[in-house]
């Protein structure tokens, strides 16, 4: 029987061609699209193509082509209702077999696939074939006719029902059509070897090995031979059946001829090869030697077993469609439970059906012991969503939803519905959910990022623009008391003037330097200095921006002196700044000590420099903000001047910590320099 694929979008032609074909012989499938009868055509299901199209324009040739190419050996008959001869001509160059006109005329479609088709003639009696003398001769009575104890055992034969128990098995099932050929036909030896169904994952590979035929069962032979033997189907007992497509026996004439083929039946103790046919190919060869009395198979039981292998090769067609579906959904479902994203499939009945690994991280409940995700898991809203999507067959994308028990997490949503084109509502929904925290993360960390080096650039430039405008000013504020005279400076108002000119150029000048090393990420030298000489230049330069009557600074060097190797301007910046800070902390008598202690790094020992004052100390709060940028205490002044001291200490690969006092106790700066980094040294 032939199989007719029928492409139309209206079933009238279908219909016309059942009518018109013989439905023995001929059997009729309609699909109204390309992709429904992708399954047939792919897989090779159907044994010729009919397409109902107008050969007018390149639509028609276009689907024409995608039908060639993906069955390339499939005839291809074109019916149309209006054509122009270069649109049919351009149909038959692309591998058209015959092109029709509507309407149907059936005895016309009939001839067409009589010539592709021939019907085969009607079976004729094979001539007797020579046996040699070690081969038991029957009598003619007994060849042409089975022994009466036969007749109701053969009978038995069309029943499969002990066989479809495995029927998703085909090992299991060709073992007992085998055991149940033994019992009947009471044969000494017999093997059944397949070959292996070709996998879409290495095809090539797949290709080589479904040319090697392993034995699958056997009765009466050796299990360790059979594990070491194969046939196949380019040479040997193979190659034969698989030329000529019909039984084979040890003594014909074209195993006679070739000498592998007689050594492999000698090897089996077999007698006749019997070809393992799906009515497309040769799966299989089947292995027979004679009766256990020594009497060989009769031509009517060969032919018996011939069909009976055959509807067993349609069986295991079946089972290797079933197998790679199968792998290809366990493939699909291994795809869905790894991916990083939640998939979420439910039915009209809101059962799920799938959720991968994600899907049950989101939204599995904490007291659930179960791993199965439930529909009532999901967030109310989102299954509202998925309900609805269920109900009107319109899906929803890209909204944004934010768990209530995550704060600062954010999913993005998309819901999918599976709808077949035959219903009208889908039969489920894809949920899919995408994490997007990270990514949200990310990009607030490259906002603030680009924030910092748009700041840093401006710092950059304004630190340029107001010193040049703070040099005219300072050289006329240090010019203005020897142009005017000391008497002229005696007036109330020039002195005013002199003192706020002074003060606003140091204020200036403090904030320009602030902007400059906050615009720096490298160092700018590296020199050896004393440390004692900077913290003492440090303390005398904060001192001019906090004038106080009594000050004392006590330092504090294990009387051995500390020589420290970095880029000394800055580190005097940031020392001035720490001593300013300790200065506010007690104007009226500021006392500041300074001391220093070795301490351990990761990689090597360091230096920790104490600055403590006498003041009241921060609270844990403001500790925690004092170096963060624009945190002050005061009523004036920016608060960057420790976060500048900060960002100089980072760069000289150390650490800066401000000590939450305790009670009673004054407030106390810590700086941690590593060794690697100032490179400090004991004279």
């Amino acid at each position: 029987m032939k199989t007719l694929l029928v492409l139309a979008q209206n079933p009238e032609l279908p219909e016309e061609v059942r009518k018109a074909l013989n439905p023995e012989r001929y059997r009729v499938l309609h699909r109204a699209t390309l992709d429904e009868a992708e399954p047939f055509l792919a897989q090779g299901l159907a044994d010729g193509c009919i397409v109902d199209m107008e050969l007018t324009d390149v639509q028609g040739v276009w689907l024409l082509e995608k039908i060639r190419r993906r069955a390339p050996k499939c005839p291809t008959i074109i019916y149309t209702g209006a054509k122009q001869s270069q649109w049919e001509e351009e149909a038959y160059l692309q591998g058209a077999s015959q092109v029709l006109t509507k309407p149907l005329r059936g005895r016309l479609l009939n001839t067409f696939l009589d010539r592709l088709w021939p019907e085969p003639p009607h079976p004729t009696p094979l001539p007797p074939q020579p046996i040699p003398q070690s081969v038991y001769r029957i009598e003619s009575s007994q060849a042409s006719a089975p022994l009466p104890a036969q007749t109701h055992t053969l009978g038995a034969l069309k029943d499969f029902s002990r066989i479809l128990t495995h029927s998703l098995n085909s090992e299991a099932l060709l073992n007992q059509l085998l055991l149940l050929l033994r019992d009947v036909l009471s044969i000494n030896r017999a093997a059944i070897f397949l070959r292996q169904p070709v996998s879409d994952f290495s095809l090539a590979r797949g290709i080589e090995e479904s040319r090697r035929l392993r034995a699958i069962c056997s009765v009466g032979l050796s299990t360790g031979l059979l594990q070491h033997f194969e046939l196949s189907l380019e040479a040997g007992i193979g190659g034969q059946v698989a030329r000529l497509g019909r039984i084979l026996r040890r003594y014909g004439e074209e195993a006679r001829n070739d000498l592998e083929t007689q050594k492999e039946f000698e090897l089996l103790g077999g007698q006749v090869a019997v070809p393992i046919l799906d009515r497309q190919s040769i799966i299989g060869v089947a292995v027979f030697d004679g009766r256990i009395t020594g009497e060989p198979l009769v031509n009517a039981e060969l032919e018996m077993i011939f069909h009976l292998l055959e509807q067993a090769a349609l069986a295991i067609r079946n089972i290797w469609l079933h197998d790679q579906v199968a792998a290809n959904h366990q493939m699909m479902a291994e795809i869905l439970r790894e991916l990083n994203n939640a998939c979420v499939v439910v039915n009209r009945d809101l059962a799920v059906l799938h959720a991968n690994k994600a899907a049950r991280k989101y939204f599995s409940g904490a007291d659930r012991h179960s791993g199965e995700l439930e529909f009532s898991d999901l967030p109310q809203i989102i299954g509202t969503k998925v309900y609805q999507v269920l109900r009107t067959g319109s899906g929803i994308s890209n909204f944004r939803y934010e768990p209530e028990h995550s704060p600062g997490a954010f999913y993005n949503i998309n819901i999918v519905p599976f709808q077949r084109q035959a219903s009208g509502l889908p039969a489920s929904a894809l949920l899919m959910v995408e994490d997007l925290t990270q990514t949200e993360q990310l990009r607030r960390l490259e906002v603030e990022a680009s924030n910092l080096r748009l700041v840093r650039s401006m710092a950059d430039r304004l630190t340029h623009e107001i010193g040049n405008a703070l040099v005219p000013l300072s050289v006329h504020q240090q010019m203005l008391a020897e142009k005017l005279g000391r008497k002229t400076l005696d007036n109330e108002f020039l002195k005013l003037m002199e003192r706020d000119l002074a003060d606003s150029v140091k204020r200036v000048t403090r904030f320009t330097n602030q902007m400059r090393f906050l615009a720096r990420d490298a160092l700018l030298s590296q020199e050896a200095f004393p440390l004692a000489a900077l913290i003492e230049e440090a303390y005398e330069e904060a001192r001019k921006h906090q004038p106080v009557k009594a000050g004392h600074l006590k330092y504090d060097d294990d009387n051995q002196s500390v020589v420290l190797t970095g880029d000394r301007s800055a580190l005097k910046h940031a020392f001035t700044e720490i001593m300013l800070n300790a200065l506010q902390a007690n104007p009226a008598d500021p006392k500041i000590g300074v001391r220093l202690h070795p301490e351990s790094f990761e990689n090597g020992t360091g230096l920790q420099i104490d600055v403590q004052d006498n003041g009241t100390g921060f609270t844990a709060e403001a500790a925690e903000k004092a170096s963060f940028p624009f945190f002050t205490t005061r009523n004036v002044g920016l608060g960057l001047g420790l976060t500048v001291t900060r960002k100089i200490i980072e760069t000289h690969h150390g650490k800066l910590e401000i000590i939450p006092p305790k009670t009673g106790q004054s407030g106390l700066v810590r700086i941690s320099l590593p060794m690697e980094s100032t490179q400090a040294s004991k004279v």
